[in-house]
C-alpha cells in the first residue's frame, strides 16, 4: 500500500480528534449543558424553598419569661385593710425556681381577729398551657363566678369551713394573664365568737388583692 503524503496522513489522523474535540465543546458549553445547568439550580433551588418553608423549630415567644417579686404586689394601704396588723413586708414562700413560681404570705392576729394573705404568680410555656391550668383549677373549685375586666380571664369562690366549732372563711381568685397564673387566697376567723368574715367581705377583699397582683405582673413585663 502506498504511504500517503505527510500533510495528508497527518490531516486524516487529526480529523477524528478535531471530531471529539468539537463534540467535547459542544458537549461543555452548548445548550444541553445549559439546559442541565438550569434543571440542577431548579432542583437546588426547590429543595432550598423547601426546607425555608418547613415547620419552625424556633420557640414561641413568651409575654412573661419570670414571675415578678410577689411581696411588693400589693400596695401597704391594701395590705393594712385586708390583713390588719400584718407587716406589710410580707414573707416569701421557699421556691424550687423562682423564676417560674413565687408567693408572699400575710397573717395576723388582731385582738382575736385572724387574717391570711397568700400571692402566687405561676409561669407557664405558653398562654394555652395557661389556659388549659386555669380551666383545669377552676373546674375543681364549684359554686363561684367570673371577675370581668380581670386579664384574660378570671375567676372567684368562696367557701366555707368548721373545725371545732370554729368557721373560717376563704375567698379564692384565680386569673389568667398570658402564659402567667395569677392566684390569691384570702381567709379569715374570728377566735372570740368562732364565726367567720362575711362572704362579701372575704370576696371583695380576694378581688382587690387579685386585680392589683395583676397590675403588677403587666407593669413589670418580662419578655
Amino acid at each position: 500500500m502506498r504511504s500517503l503524503p505527510l500533510p495528508l496522513a497527518l490531516t486524516a489522523r487529526l480529523t477524528p480528534v478535531a471530531v471529539l474535540a468539537c463534540a467535547g465543546w459542544a458537549m461543555s458549553s452548548g445548550p444541553l449543558t445549559d439546559t442541565q445547568d438550569t434543571a440542577g439550580k431548579d432542583t437546588q433551588q426547590t429543595q432550598s424553598e423547601k426546607a425555608s418553608s418547613g415547620p419552625s423549630t424556633a420557640p414561641a415567644s413568651k409575654t412573661y419569661s419570670a414571675a415578678p417579686v410577689p411581696c411588693t404586689s400589693v400596695t401597704a394601704k391594701t395590705l393594712t385593710a385586708l390583713v390588719p396588723g400584718a407587716k406589710t413586708a410580707g414573707k416569701e414562700i421557699p421556691s424550687t425556681d423562682v423564676d417560674l413560681r413565687r408567693t408572699c404570705s400575710w397573717n395576723a392576729l388582731k385582738g382575736y381577729d385572724y387574717r391570711w394573705l397568700d400571692i402566687s404568680f405561676e409561669i407557664t410555656d405558653s398562654d394555652e398551657a395557661a389556659q388549659s391550668s386555669y380551666k383545669e383549677r377552676i373546674g375543681e373549685k364549684s359554686g363561684g363566678g367570673v371577675v370581668p375586666g380581670l386579664g384574660n380571664a378570671a375567676y372567684s369562690v368562696v367557701n366555707l369551713t368548721t373545725e371545732d366549732k370554729q368557721q373560717t372563711r376563704e375567698g379564692v381568685v384565680i386569673a389568667q394573664v398570658s402564659n402567667a397564673l395569677v392566684v390569691v387566697n384570702y381567709n379569715g376567723s374570728d377566735f372570740e365568737t368562732k364565726k367567720a368574715p362575711g362572704t362579701d367581705e372575704i370576696n371583695k377583699g380576694a378581688i382587690k388583692a387579685a386585680k392589683e397582683a395583676v397590675a403588677a405582673l403587666q407593669n413589670g413585663r418580662k419578655s
